[in-house]
């Protein structure tokens, strides 16, 4: 998979930007707040349909603009894909595959498959668990449209039933339709559920050797699935909060209060361990992320990588660097000598200068 050049116009601060990338490694180097990391935000956009700042669509549009636009080219499997994201200050986003306007932005899923990596990764384990759900929705979605669908009619059931349980307050009658949601709940949460519970199975065949491989195999990480619910299954925990739901107006059990594990030794180290644990950790789950993208599409993801060099280490920049040669990556940095003084293949190297891109080589 390869994603061959990006086009943007009116986008955060870029008035017009033309692209071509290199089908290995592309570097974006220059000073901070600059717009590198804005380059790699437009091609997630692309692939997602959403910022991996969480920005609003309005938010991303040029100041004193209307509207932006992203047009990105991929090469998949040899057949050519453009896509294209209109975004306007006023309306909902617009979304086209090959010219062709998509009903729903989530059709474009898949498509473009991504691995973000960035300094703020390097906190999943010890930050909340929102981060760590987050993971799991992004990447399950890019690769599963059943899964996708799925935590689509769940979240929506979840607002629907937490809207209901406020209006509950001045109309009590109402209670009587909050069983209806409650099976819808129990439904798709339960869908969500396995859909995660086999991706970490899946990413647990992977992410211990790497993570072996990273700590000269004295530590090997193992990732749990911790369930909101405890020991009860959804639906009874559903019931049994049912009432303390009403009280509190909000849904309190469920996938969108779920987290993940992370254990070394049978030591939970979003607590317990120490900084450099819980960073190794981090860098051995986007590395295993890559590994189960290539198992699930058989072929390779395109990887971003904004900044991260500076955040490691020497001995888990090479594994890093050593970890990637052979995938489409478009990195962002202060400077290329990081890059050099690893003897690390550099195929095209741009400068960003103040909304303005020049090609180096």
């Amino acid at each position: 998979m390869i994603i061959q050049s990006l086009k943007l116009k009116n986008f955060r601060n870029y008035e017009l930007l033309n692209l071509t990338f290199h089908p290995v490694t592309n570097i974006f180097h220059g000073d901070n707040a600059q717009g590198k990391t804005n380059i790699l935000e437009a091609v997630y956009l692309a692939g997602t349909t959403k910022s991996h700042r969480g920005t609003k669509d309005r938010d991303m549009i040029s100041f004193g603009e209307e509207e932006s636009h992203i047009e990105v080219k991929v090469l998949k499997n040899g057949v050519p894909f453009r896509i294209d994201i209109h975004l306007k200050k006023n309306s909902p986003k617009g979304a086209a595959i090959n010219r062709m306007p998509v009903k729903r932005a989530s059709e474009l899923f898949g498509i473009i498959n991504l691995v973000f990596f960035s300094p703020e990764d390097l906190n999943i384990i010890k930050n909340g668990p929102a981060q760590r759900r987050r993971f799991m929705d992004l990447e399950l979605s890019q690769l599963d449209k059943i899964y996708l669908n799925n935590l689509a009619d769940y979240n929506r059931v979840v607002n629907q039933r937490n809207r209901l349980l406020k209006e509950m307050a001045f109309q009590e009658k109402l209670k009587d339709t909050l069983e209806i949601w409650d099976m819808q709940l129990v439904r798709y949460g339960e869908r969500v559920m396995e859909g995660r519970k086999k991706f970490l199975r899946e990413i647990n065949e992977i992410v211990g050797d790497i993570h072996g491989k990273l700590t000269g195999g004295r530590e090997r990480l193992v990732m749990e699935y911790e369930p909101s619910t405890g020991e009860l299954s959804l639906e009874e925990a559903v019931r049994r909060n049912r009432e303390r739901d009403i009280r509190m107006k909000s849904t309190s059990a469920g996938p969108h209060r779920d987290d993940i594990c992370f254990k070394i030794k049978d030591m939970d180290i979003r607590k317990f361990g120490s900084q450099g644990q819980q960073r190794t950790a981090a860098l051995s789950l986007k590395l295993a992320e890559i590994e189960i993208v290539k198992r699930v599409i058989h072929d390779t993801p395109v990887l971003l990588l904004d900044d991260v060099l500076s955040e490691l280490d020497k001995h888990r920049q090479n594994y890093l660097l050593d970890s990637i040669h052979d995938i489409q990556t478009l990195i962002t940095c202060t400077g290329v000598e990081e890059f050099v003084n690893h003897r690390f293949s550099i195929n095209k190297v741009f400068l960003v200068q103040n909304g303005q891109v020049t090609n180096e080589n």
